[in-house]
């Protein structure tokens, strides 16, 4: 260790260590007090011992250090060590939560200070403002401070003056102030070796990117601030405040709340900050109440609005009683009290000119518009509606939607079609900046509002025709996008590897029966690594979505049909799509179909199974209860000819085959009507190979994969050692037909890892999402792989839903648990149909028809679907 008792020069050199290598800077002052030191340097080296036991470790501690070293300075007869330490001391007492008295102890810094020190002052009192909310006076002391310290050359503190500035420009919306600001300090910081500060740049940059509305570049931002802030071995408890906001806006709203609480908990474990701990709260109830948590939302809001209120954080407690009285009304309360306390948040946000102001205005509409008020709606609604034109994306999606419900009071449907058009027009050109499916498919939940006034007023005008365009409008848009292919990063590629390695190492442990808790918890660790870097993958240009045509759909259907089915309010509604028009009949209640399909999936499941037999006429009297609930009166109208189900989310595990009406069609499914005209219209590879793969562990070995092969000559074969992930995916890429006997395993958790078993691991959808061109057919011999998990507004993710925008054109996949021995003469009787020139769906038609009549071969036909079109 270098000696640091020599001299006030050297000791002088811890202060600004402790941010750039903060773990030396505490071992080093600890060496100075235990060499007896002067008062003068007894002072800096208990302030270095707080300034790291207030950032990183316990406040109670930390204020005992910086209260010694106070007095000590006293004793020194230093005006400024005095007034650097009453500095320091300040922001340990706000972030106590002693407000009062820290800002008493800057008022005693700034008058003990003088030139540079009191700059550094001024400095630090301008971030108490900022941290207590009050941004204006932030704004004056950072004015203050920053021509003395350029003036004296202070690059480090002159940095960290420009970083706090563009931070108070974010809170208050200016984001193109903010970016220069941050450009400015980053070329300071370029010159020093200040690696903490240089951490909080790249996380300052994090906000301002999220702030322009581009999350790819904010997520980046905030995972390299982490990578550099581990290095450091020091927390990170505002880049979790931080990534919560963005987490939140991108859909993510449980995993935000996840990482709030543990962060919290970390916080309350350490004895950290309380103004942290606060902010803390007010990140996990926003999650909270984006997750649909409005219990939980109440629980973490009341408790943020508390300790506000006690630290004197005025613009924070505000924004803390906003998401407190949005959680109340998710959670079904409404009175004239609170549009009048939503009122008083709104004028107070936009007094602060914070950008949640709008959101508080459309709030106090809402309740008003709910008890009848429609005077007082109109008027805070009105006030809402401006932020349409202006703003980040979520601010005008917000004014496009008060305007909707405006429009609505009005008895205006017109213009509510126009204002919920806007709207989606917003989102869609937000949505296209994202190239991560997942955050696609997550980022519709924004619009669902707005989808739903359209359905809602489309079914009043009765127009089927109306309702399946504002349906489809915004109903699977994650296929209806040019696809983002993950880069060549080789980060990501090793990390695929590595999860693929030590997914199969667990896997072979559980079969054995041996505990695996080490390897589960790095597989979670590569998952979210995985899942971190493909979520920083940029999209395409605004606009470049694919556009829904209600008229090329009737023409391609020829004499088959398509049943689009639709929910509003509740309640499905059956649009029947054919013979050039558009049709509505009336379904049942949302709530009976979706229970009644869980029903029907936990029997397939069973019969599965031998010796099962006697549900078999349980599941077919299920499968009449549905029928009735989802076409009703549709099914007479159905015709001779193939029929197409593009079901909502909800109901995307019913086993459309089992339906009476549809037992002996030519029978596809599809996310969208759109999606499915698209696979209709997609050509196959010229010179597509066949390709058939067979995976480790099945009960028949993939018994029908041998016979295959010899059917088709030139097909390429993969299997034991040659049906490794690099290789399948290799062969895959460009095929003609593929098949894939493999078990399958679906993520509800993380629908992104279900995975097809192969030699060397799992193959998981960010696997097929590398290809550049998927197969034209795809047989998926496998359990659950047509198993999707629903998300945002009525997105569906899983590996179907990966396949069709790559070039997929027909998937024929298993939404249940499957017999092998009774899927092997189902896969050898479809691919019968496919070399007798049928498509996907008429070939799994002739197959389920000439399966055995057992309840076990009847289940098993009945798991497998046909998607898309081919």
């Amino acid at each position: 260790m270098r000696d640091v008792t020599a001299g006030s020069e050297a000791i002088l050199e811890l202060l600004p260590m402790v941010f750039a290598d903060p773990g030396e800077a505490r071992a080093r002052a600890e060496h100075v007090l235990r060499s007896g030191p002067s008062p003068l340097h007894a002072s800096i080296a208990h302030q270095v011992l707080g300034i790291w036991q207030r950032d990183f470790g316990d406040l109670r501690i930390a204020l005992r250090h910086l209260r010694r070293a106070r007095d000590l300075a006293a004793r020194a007869e230093s005006a400024d060590r005095e007034a650097d330490v009453l500095a320091t001391l300040g922001v340990a007492l706000v972030h106590a939560g002693r407000t009062r008295q820290g800002v008493a102890s800057f008022e005693r810094g700034v008058a003990r200070g003088s030139g540079h020190t009191r700059a550094r002052v001024l400095y630090r009192r301008a971030y108490v403002w900022w941290v207590l909310g009050r941004h204006r006076e932030a704004l004056e002391d950072v004015r203050r401070a920053l021509p003395v310290l350029r003036q004296v050359a202070d690059d480090i503190w002159t940095a960290r003056a420009l970083t706090l500035r563009a931070t108070v420009h974010l809170a208050l919306g200016a984001v193109d102030r903010a970016v220069a600001d941050f450009t400015a300090a980053e070329r300071l910081w370029d010159t020093t070796g200040q690696e903490h500060d240089k951490a909080d740049a790249v996380e300052s940059r994090g906000l301002a990117a999220f702030r322009s509305g581009d999350i790819p570049a904010a997520l980046r931002l905030l995972d390299e601030a982490e990578e550099r802030y581990a290095k450091l071995g020091t927390p990170t408890y505002n880049l979790s405040i931080r990534r919560c906001e963005v987490l939140r806006a991108a859909g993510l709203a449980p995993e935000a709340l996840a990482e709030a609480d543990a962060a919290i908990a970390e916080l309350d474990r350490i004895g950290g900050q309380s103004t942290r701990k606060a902010e803390l709260l007010l990140a996990a109830s926003w999650a909270a109440r984006s997750a649909g948590d409005a219990h939980t939302a109440i629980a973490r809001a009341a408790v943020a609005v508390r300790l506000f209120a006690a630290q004197r954080r005025t613009w924070w407690e505000t924004h803390a009683r906003l998401v407190l009285i949005e959680a109340r009304v998710a959670a079904g309360r409404r009175s004239g009290r609170m549009v009048a306390d939503a009122a008083a948040v709104a004028e107070k946000l936009a007094s602060f000119g914070s950008p949640a102001a709008p959101e508080a205005s459309l709030l106090a509409g809402r309740i008003a518009l709910a008890l009848g008020w429609t005077a007082d709606a109109e008027r805070h609604l009105a006030v809402a509606a401006r932020s349409r034109y202006g703003g980040p994306p979520p601010a005008r999606v917000t004014g496009w939607a008060a305007q909707a419900l405006r429009a609505r009071a009005a008895g205006s449907r017109r213009g509510v079609l126009e204002a919920c058009r806007r709207g989606l027009d917003v989102l869609d050109d937000h949505r296209m900046t994202l190239g991560a499916s997942e955050l696609r498919a997550h980022a519709t939940a924004q619009g669902a509002e707005l989808a739903a006034l359209a359905q809602e007023v489309s079914l009043a005008q009765g127009s089927p025709r109306r309702l399946l365009a504002w349906s489809e409008r915004w109903r699977a848009t994650v296929l209806s996008a040019p696809p983002t292919r993950p880069p060549d990063d080789p980060a990501l590629l090793s990390g695929l590897t590595a999860y693929r390695e030590i997914a199969a190492r667990a896997e072979a442990a559980r079969m054995e029966g041996r505990p695996v808790p080490a390897l589960e918890r790095e597989q979670r660790r590569l998952e979210r690594e995985v899942r971190s870097r493909t979520r920083h993958m940029g999209g395409a240009a605004a606009g470049a979505g694919y556009r829904f045509d209600v008229d090329r759909l009737l023409d391609r259907l020829g004499d088959g049909r398509l049943v689009e089915l639709v929910v509003v309010d509740g309640r499905v509604h059956v649009l029947l799509c054919g013979q050039g028009r558009v049709r509505r009949f009336a379904g049942g209640p949302l709530d009976q179909a979706v229970a009644e399909a869980g029903h029907v999936q936990a029997a397939l499941r069973r019969l599965a199974h031998p010796g099962a037999e006697a549900r078999l006429p349980l599941v077919e009297e299920a499968g009449r209860r549905l029928q009735d609930l989802l076409l009703a009166g549709a099914v007479p109208h159905l015709g001779a000819g193939p029929v197409v189900i593009v079901p909502p989310g909800a109901l995307h595990q019913v086993p459309w085959a089992l339906l009476p009406a549809l037992r002996e069609r030519v029978l596809s499914v599809s996310p969208s009507a759109g999606s499915w005209l698209r696979a209709r219209e997609t050509e196959p590879p010229p010179r597509g190979r066949p390709v058939l793969v067979r995976g480790p562990g099945l009960a028949t070995g993939g018994a029908e994969v041998p016979e295959l092969a010899g059917r088709y000559g030139t097909a390429t074969v993969l299997e034991d050692d040659e049906a490794r992930v690099p290789r399948v995916l290799a062969e895959l890429d460009g095929a003609g037909l593929a098949h894939l006997a493999a078990h399958g395993t679906f993520r509800a958790d993380s629908p992104l890892f279900s995975a097809l078993r192969m030699a060397d691991g799992p193959l998981i959808v960010h696997d097929f999402e590398r290809l550049a061109r998927s197969p034209y057919r795809i047989i998926l011999s496998s359990c659950e792989t047509a198993r999707l998990a629903s998300v945002g507004a009525d997105e569906l993710l899983g590996v179907v839903t990966a396949l069709l925008p790559l070039g997929t054109a027909g998937v024929v996949a298993s939404s249940a648990p499957v017999n092998d021995a009774a899927v092997v003469p189902l896969m050898l009787a479809l691919h019968k149909g496919l070399d007798a020139g049928l498509s996907l769906a008429e070939a799994l038609r002739d197959a389920r028809a000439a399966l055995p009549a057992d309840a076990l071969h009847q289940a098993t036909g009945w798991a497998f679907a046909a998607f898309g079109a081919a």
